[in-house]
């Protein structure tokens, strides 16, 4: 239910929206004071709604006003008693050209526009001045212009109107038909066939709209007063034969008047401007128009003048024409008035010839010192009358011409279509005077070098300068010199053709009065720069820290200041930055405190006293630490705590203070018993030897006991035995120091080295059943000072079997020549004294 009312609401207010215009269109009627006023000025309006039009409407309507877009409050709304509604509004300022005021009607929360009117504001017309009216004889026609005023935003008409009079225009006597203008224009023409010439008019202007009318002054005036010519036309005068030539700074022309004012008395105006246009006109005149020529003078001679001219009536009142087209004229030339400085270089080319290259600048003698359109070089040979060709007829500033030796004398002069300079004589002088001294430069600015020389005794007539590019490629076409006229100066300014960073040669040569000194050359740099590029760097040698980089010094360029110093710049991959500052006769350079396997970026930057200049970047990567040198390092730690284990065991052991040591005491068998000398055995164990104390023969302090070996010898056995009386391989040898027949408790000494000591061996195996045989060699070998280590309980098995077997003789081997005598006899057993072992001492 309650969709269907909400449907049916919206379809009622759409069907009163679109009937509603239509319905309301002769609801409303609105009524102004006035649609147009003065800006600013106040407006009623009212607004009546007819009941019996709209009755449709509700009762409780209001109406609203609106002027353009904007609401306007202070409506008043009545009811009359015949039931029209009726509302008033006033507009104290109308401030807007135009406006549009509409009475509307308040329609739920929209308005809808019963009627509308249009206001309209200005001001009344101005009057208008300034009007000035011109006779114009090509249209035959008076035409006159005037100023309107202010815009008044409303329509305003304009009207010129005037009248014939006689007199001063008091009187009127025929009206002449108004003159309208067109398109609002502010100006308007009175046709031929209105006017009467030579009779005065008055004229004036009207402007009129809704809101009034005013009028200009009015002006009296004869049509033939305001006559405005035409400008003439100017004509360049061509030169005659039968005139004499124009002097200099003087120029002719004629002109032709406007051809309907030829009989009209009028009189001209010329005025001139040299060109290019920097410098004002000039006015000339006033000038006869008959004329028709003139001839002006007193201008810059060779200079190109416009000139326009421009005409009036005269003497009756007129108006000045426009100034006519300008006419481009350029002033008669005087002869050059100039100096000539000369230099000259000559070179003999044969005994006849002579090439000879000559220069000359010209300086003005005064403001206008005329035209210079070419040099002419001539001489005048000895003794011949007239004048010979000229040897160069040029427009540049410098010729060269070939000479005989004899001449030394030619003559320059400047000319131009007016006539030639005061003739300069150039005598080629010979070089004997005396020469200038300690001739010095110093760059002031880049463009600019100052020479200075000491001046010479006599003082010369002047100087000549010369300066160009110096070495490696001088060149003396681009050669610039100039003269200084004072021989009492000691230095000029070069400003001429000084460029930046330049080498320039500087020669400076005396003039005296009858000769030339020898010339003197310097060389200066117009200004320094900085190097033109900076060594590259090159990767000498490069570790796992450090890299060693090389470059090559530059050479000394010209024009660059000398190298002060280098300063080397390193970076690594995290942005750390290092640099170190180097003599500048340094090139190589170690780079300190890298880190293995890291990629260092290195540039290299000169540096002289006026700037410096970076070299390319050079990438490089320190090395890696090898696995052979880890392996070392860990090796040698090892070692190193090898050996202080080893000794530290060794001083724990070797303690005087310790009873049981690692291995036994050995003692000197020549300073102990045999029974301290033996390896303990245990107490079964009984060592059965022989007595053999001989005392007679001298102690034996080394033993060797070789065992046989089991194995049948080989072929390379049996003929080392056969080098060797057939002795079996080496068991064993023990070095047993000391006197032997000293006491085991007594303190051990040392062996002296002078003494005789005397070895023996120990031939066969004591465990076997063949005879044990011993050699005795001579040898003064001195014995080891310290102790050797004692034997294992494993070794010289021979003295612990000997006890469970009964001695065998031992008979010598009468076929071995090797053999001196039964074990009985063996020394080393004669002079031990054997103590502390059981069943030694039947032995």
């Amino acid at each position: 239910m309650v969709v269907g009312l909400g449907t049916w609401s919206l379809a009622r207010a759409a069907l009163i929206i679109l009937l509603l215009p239509r319905s309301l269109e002769q609801c409303g009627r609105i009524s102004v004071s006035a649609p147009i006023v003065r800006l600013g000025d106040a407006i009623m309006a009212s607004c009546v709604i007819n009941r019996t039009t709209c009755s449709h409407l509700d009762p409780e309507s209001q109406i609203v006003w609106r002027l353009g877009t904007e609401l306007q409050p202070g409506g008043r709304q009545q009811r009359l008693p015949d039931g029209t509604l009726e509302s008033t509004i006033t507009l104290p300022h109308l401030n807007d050209p135009r406006a549009l005021l509409s009475c509307c009607l308040s329609w739920g929360s929209s308005l809808q526009i019963l009627d509308q009117a249009e206001l309209q504001a200005g001001y009344p017309p101005a009057t208008p001045h300034n009007l000035s009216c011109l006779m114009n004889l090509t249209t035959e026609s008076l035409n006159c212009q005037w100023e309107p005023g202010r815009d008044t935003h409303l329509t305003t008409n304009f009207t010129l109107k005037s009248f014939k009079s006689r007199g001063n225009c008091q009187d009127q006597e025929e009206a002449i038909p108004d003159c309208v203008p067109e398109g609002g224009q502010s100006r308007c023409s009175i046709p031929r066939r209105h006017l009467r010439l030579y009779q005065s008019m008055g004229i004036w202007v009207q402007a009129e709209n809704v809101l009034g009318t005013s009028v200009s002054p009015q002006l009296c005036l004869d049509p033939m007063d305001v006559v405005k010519l035409e400008p003439p036309t100017l004509w360049a005068l061509d030169p005659s034969p039968e005139v004499a030539p124009l002097q200099p700074g003087c120029l002719q022309l004629h002109w032709e008047s406007w051809k309907p004012a030829l009989y009209i008395d009028q009189k001209c105006e010329l005025r001139h401007q040299p060109q290019p246009g920097g410098a004002g006109w000039t006015l000339v005149g006033p000038l006869p128009s008959k004329a028709l020529q003139h001839e002006l003078c007193g201008l810059l001679p060779s200079t190109a003048y416009t000139l326009q001219m421009r005409c009036t009536r005269w003497p009756l009142p007129g108006h000045w024409s426009d100034w006519s087209p300008g006419l481009e004229l350029t002033s008669m030339q005087q002869a050059p008035n100039v100096r000539l400085d000369t230099w000259w270089r000559q070179r003999q080319l044969d005994r006849r010839t002579v090439d000879t290259q000559l220069f000359w600048k010209p300086v003005p003698l005064e403001e206008d010192s005329g035209q210079i359109q070419g040099y002419l070089v001539s001489r005048r040979a000895s003794g011949q009358a007239g004048a010979v060709p000229p040897l160069c007829n040029t427009t540049e500033l410098n010729c060269t011409f070939h000479l005989p030796p004899e001449v030394q004398e030619v003559v320059l002069v400047a000319y131009n279509p007016a006539g030639t300079s005061p003739r300069t004589p150039v005598v080629f002088l010979e070089s004997t005077g005396p020469p200038l001294s300690r001739l010095h430069t110093v760059a002031r600015d880049p463009h600019s070098l100052w020479v200075g020389w000491e001046p010479p005794s006599p003082p010369p007539r002047g100087y000549v300068i010369e300066w160009g590019p110096g070495p490696p490629s001088p060149s003396r076409s681009q050669m610039t010199w100039k003269m200084e006229h004072n021989g009492s100066i000691a230095g000029t300014l070069l400003q001429e053709n000084i460029r930046p960073f330049q080498l320039y040669e500087i020669t400076v040569t005396a003039l005296y009065q009858d000769t030339t000194g020898p010339s003197q050359h310097i060389y200066a740099y117009s200004q320094e720069t900085a190097p033109s590029y900076t060594p590259e760097l090159h990767l000498k040698h490069i570790g796992k820290t450090w890299a060693q980089l090389e470059w090559v010094p530059p050479a000394p360029e010209l024009g660059r200041s000398p190298l002060s110093h280098y300063t080397i710049f390193w970076t690594n991959a995290q942005g750390q930055s290092f640099s170190a500052v180097l003599n500048a006769s340094a090139h190589e350079f170690v780079l300190p405190g890298l880190e293995p396997a890291s990629l260092y970026h290195v540039h290299l930057m000169a540096a002289s006293r006026v700037g410096a200049t970076n070299s390319t970047s050079l990438t490089l990567m320190t090395l890696a630490p090898e696995d052979f040198d880890l392996h070392i390092f860990l090796g040698l730690s090892g070692l190193l705590l090898s050996l202080i284990c080893l000794c530290w065991a060794a001083r724990f052991c070797c303690r005087p203070s310790r009873k049981n040591s690692l291995w036994p005491s050995v003692p000197d068998p020549a300073h102990s018993s045999l029974g301290s000398w033996v390896p303990n055995a245990p107490a079964e164990e009984i060592y059965q030897l022989p007595s053999l104390w001989d005392t007679s023969m001298p102690p034996i302090t080394k033993i060797t006991v070789l065992e046989e070996e089991e194995k049948q010898p080989g072929p390379w056995e049996a003929q080392e035995s056969s080098g060797t009386c057939g002795l079996p391989a080496l068991v064993q040898a023990y070095v047993l120091q000391g006197d032997p027949r000293a006491s085991t408790i007594q303190p051990q000494a040392q062996s002296d080295s002078s003494d005789q000591v005397l070895y023996g061996k120990v031939m066969g195996s004591p465990t076997g059943s063949g005879p044990v045989d011993y050699i005795r060699c001579d040898s003064t070998q001195p014995l080891l000072g310290g102790l050797t280590p004692s034997p294992k309980i494993y070794e010289n098995i021979w003295f612990q079997t000997s006890s469970r077997r009964s001695p065998e003789p031992l008979v010598p081997n009468q076929e071995d020549d090797c053999v001196f005598g039964p074990l009985l006899d063996f020394p080393l057993l004669q002079g031990l004294q054997v103590h502390g072992v059981e069943g030694l001492g039947g032995f």
